[in-house]
Formats: structure tokens, C-alpha cells, sequence
């Protein structure tokens, strides 16, 4: 299974449905890692959830591959560009100051993204993220207004 050398944290899998369901044994590594697997999150952010280590993960994965009760899943789309993310960090710095830069990259890292590597499917979820980090709530609607109206534009 090559699919699971290099870096695993941005892969996705799913649950399979199998209409042969024998007994199958699993641990409780195995079972946390397909409870949460849903064919929207990564690795990345399963292992924080979890607290699992890329070790452990990268375990759980392949017996729950080779039970065939998973499958893995292309993720298509948009990723952010850097304009819109300089956009973000702008209209975030506006709302909160010179730690915006900060926030967002930590607010990336709990999404298990990088930051050159962020889909588009997740730009709510990162709002919403850092919206929260913005105490006066005359600038959380403000980023918030601004956000969706560039979000509109670039089409995410």
C-alpha cells in the first residue's frame, strides 16, 4: 500500500459498506481512526483529534485498508491562493492587530492543513475560526462580512 509512504496528513479516506460482513477484530486504534474517517477530514486532523502519532495512524490505516473497510478518497478542488490568504491576514490584522499572521497559521495547523495547502471546501470552518479570536463584535461582523463577499468573488 505505497498510498501511505511520504506524508499521510492530507489523505482522506471513507468508510466502505461491505455486504460480506464476517467477524472482524478491531482494536481500539483501529476503531477511533474509522469512527472519525468520513471522507471530509484528513490524517492530519484525525491524529490531533485522536492524539494518535503518525505511527500509530499510519498502523490503524493500513489493517483498516486491508480489512477493505476503507477506502481512500481524492480530494478535488480549490485549494486557497496566496492572494486570498494575504487577504485574510489583512482583514484579520484589521480586527485584532499584528498577531493575525500568528492566529491563522495556528487556526490552519488545528484544521491539519499547511498553509500552502488549504482546499477550498474548509474556508468557512477557518473563518469561523478565527472569527472567534476577535473580541469586539463590530469587527467579528466586519472580517465576517468582508470575508464572505472575497469568498463570493474568488468562487471557493
Amino acid at each position: 500500500m505505497d498510498i501511505l509512504s511520504g506524508d499521510i496528513a492530507l489523505l482522506v479516506f471513507r468508510r466502505v459498506v461491505r455486504n460480506n460482513t464476517g467477524d472482524v477484530s478491531l482494536d481500539s486504534q483501529m476503531l477511533d481512526v474509522l469512527m472519525e474517517l468520513d471522507g471530509k477530514k484528513n490524517l492530519g486532523s484525525i491524529a490531533k483529534k485522536t492524539g494518535m502519532n503518525t505511527g500509530n495512524l499510519r498502523e490503524a490505516v493500513l489493517k483498516l485498508l486491508k480489512l477493505n473497510l476503507i477506502e481512500n478518497v481524492e480530494v478535488t478542488g480549490k485549494f486557497l491562493d496566496n492572494e486570498f490568504m494575504g487577504y485574510l491576514n489583512k482583514q484579520l490584522a484589521l480586527a485584532i492587530g499584528p498577531v493575525a499572521e500568528i492566529i491563522i497559521e495556528d487556526a490552519v495547523s488545528d484544521l491539519g492543513y499547511k498553509m500552502s495547502q488549504i482546499p477550498g471546501h474548509e474556508i468557512a470552518e477557518l473563518i469561523d475560526l478565527l472569527s472567534r479570536d476577535i473580541q469586539r463584535d463590530e469587527k467579528k461582523e466586519a472580517f465576517k462580512l468582508n470575508m464572505v463577499k472575497r469568498i463570493k468573488e474568488k468562487g471557493y
